[in-house]
């Protein structure tokens, strides 16, 4: 773990740390199973995968981390919600963000873990075990990568932009208009990236590789981790309409930079009448 952590790393939580090493491990199965033969099956909507991968990886985590937490609840993408004590954290967890992508040999997947306690995240840790890329952030503490603290991007005006999306299962509904409002973002003239796995968009805008990311729709395990590795390096997560973004709402998300929130928001709440 030591390698991946700086100095200024060392005051973090037991928790942190126990996400950490949750993640690292389950990032060492998902690099041993990558691009072997392995069953494969379809959940409900278009291209919806499930692996046994991860099914593997969210067992590795919930075990390893209820040795560390016994008290913790934990919700989970495969396995659900299972309650602890009332004291306890909630653990929220994508064993494996970006299944499709790994189905597929596409090398672009993380395992994304985050802390909730009191209703508001204070620990995130995405994982891309490739290319051994570990995304930290505690709660006041800054986010981090690989030791180095965060900063997003300071570009200032949307035509400098680079942004990143993702679609949901039932784009074919196309819900809330979402391929409209891509393809008004994209007549821009600005570059979108869609990377298949959201941990990664929002641990990218906190890294500042992108200066934002949007979503129609996103579960709380695909999201929370992101959210406050988006935050504690400087940037702003909404909806997008720019109220209070709600992780658990399966509701549109905004994450930015700060600098082109607002004209990111004002294409995508563009009123539209249904077709």
């Amino acid at each position: 773990m030591g390698h991946l952590l700086g100095k200024e790393e060392e005051s973090l939580s037991h928790i942190t740390l126990a996400a950490v090493e949750a993640a690292l491990q389950a990032g060492t199965l998902l690099r041993q199973g990558f691009g072997t033969h392995f069953a494969i099956h379809s959940k409900e909507g278009v291209h919806n995968l499930v692996t046994e991968y991860d099914h593997r990886s969210e067992k590795l985590i919930i075990d390893f981390l209820r040795q560390e937490t016994p008290h913790a609840h934990f919700l989970a993408e495969e396995s659900g919600l299972s309650k602890g004590n009332e004291e306890g954290v909630t653990w929220i967890i994508d064993p494996l963000d970006g299944t499709v992508n790994f189905a597929h040999k596409i090398p672009m997947f993380a395992v994304s873990i985050a802390a909730e306690k009191n209703g508001e995240v204070i620990s995130a840790v995405v994982y891309h075990p490739l290319v051994h890329e570990l995304f930290v952030a505690e709660k006041g503490k800054g986010s981090f990568l690989n030791g180095q603290k965060l900063q997003v991007s300071k570009v200032s005006t949307l035509p400098e932009a680079i942004l990143a999306t993702g679609f949901p299962y039932n784009l074919i509904e196309n819900p809330m208009q979402c391929i409209d409002h891509f393809v008004d973002i994209l007549r821009l003239g600005i570059p979108i990236r869609r990377l298949g796995a959201a941990a990664l968009d929002l641990a990218y805008t906190a890294a500042g590789r992108m200066e934002g990311f949007f979503e129609v729709s996103l579960a709380p395990w695909d999201c929370a981790a992101g959210k406050l590795l988006v935050e504690e390096a400087g940037g702003i997560v909404t909806s997008w309409d720019n109220r209070p973004f709600d992780i658990r709402s399966y509701r549109p998300i905004l994450a930015s930079n700060g600098f082109v929130h607002k004209a990111c928001s004002s294409i995508l709440s563009l009123s539209r009448s249904e077709p």
